[in-house]
């Protein structure tokens, strides 16, 4: 193939992909950080201590992770046909894309969460705030590096994803690799795939690991009284 072949091809896997990748990473995120969060507090000592509660969303979160994609996009096909009406394309890769990265992302939050000083908790219920003012004056804003890293751990996990997805007719790169690196033996269309990928995962990496670090600086600069006399002054 010539590249004004390739090019139209490649254009639009990349588009493909990058719609795939963010609308799972969205879907991800808002279902994947109170779950996180839900998590933490459920648990033993926590603010809403409920060690059933805790046991049994953990083990669904679980078990969630620990099917393989391939087999979540077989087993999710009737449901994905019943919320876009197909199971093949973009749109319907989402949605065992999204179903995937939910739990995956959660177990990252819940990680990220647990890290947070508990003094500061401590200090913010000392000063007669509730838990949603622990969550969202505390736990968010004193996690925010780390649910920077997870997600952009997260969204380059997605991209796999939406290469796997793409052996089943969901289009994007993967899809590009497999018609026609493969299966048309277009070995220099296979190459220039794997090279867009690792591009895009370089720079949304870097990406992630900048925001992440300049969020983490500007955290450390700003010390623990001035966080304590915000949060006061906020409560």
């Amino acid at each position: 193939m010539t590249w004004s072949e390739m090019q139209p091809l490649l254009e639009q896997a990349c588009w493909d992909t990058l719609y795939m990748v963010g609308w799972s990473t969205l879907i991800a995120v808002v279902g994947g950080l109170p779950l996180g969060i839900l998590l933490v507090l459920t648990d033993r000592g926590g603010l809403l201590q409920n060690v059933v509660a805790n046991k049994v969303i953990g083990q669904i979160v679980n078990i969630a992770r620990s099917l393989p994609f391939i087999i979540l996009m077989v087993a999710l096909m009737t449901f994905t046909r019943w919320i876009t009406g197909t199971t093949i394309g973009r749109e319907a890769a989402i949605v065992p894309l999204a179903v995937g990265a939910i739990p995956f992302f959660a177990r990252l939050v819940e990680t990220a969460v647990r890290e947070v000083d508990h003094g500061l908790v401590e200090a913010v219920q000392a000063m007669g705030g509730n838990t949603w003012t622990v969550v969202r004056k505390v736990l968010v804003p004193e996690s925010l590096p780390s649910l920077i890293s997870s997600t952009t751990t997260t969204v380059v996990a997605l991209i796999g994803y939406s290469a796997m997805a793409g052996t089943v007719g969901a289009g994007g790169l993967g899809d590009i690799a497999i018609r026609y690196g493969y299966q048309r033996f277009e070995t220099q269309m296979m190459w220039i795939t794997v090279a867009i990928l690792a591009v895009v995962i370089s720079v949304i990496q870097f990406a992630g690991d900048y925001a992440a670090r300049s969020l983490h600086r500007r955290g450390a600069h700003s010390g623990p009284a001035p966080k304590l006399r915000l949060l006061k002054a906020a409560s």
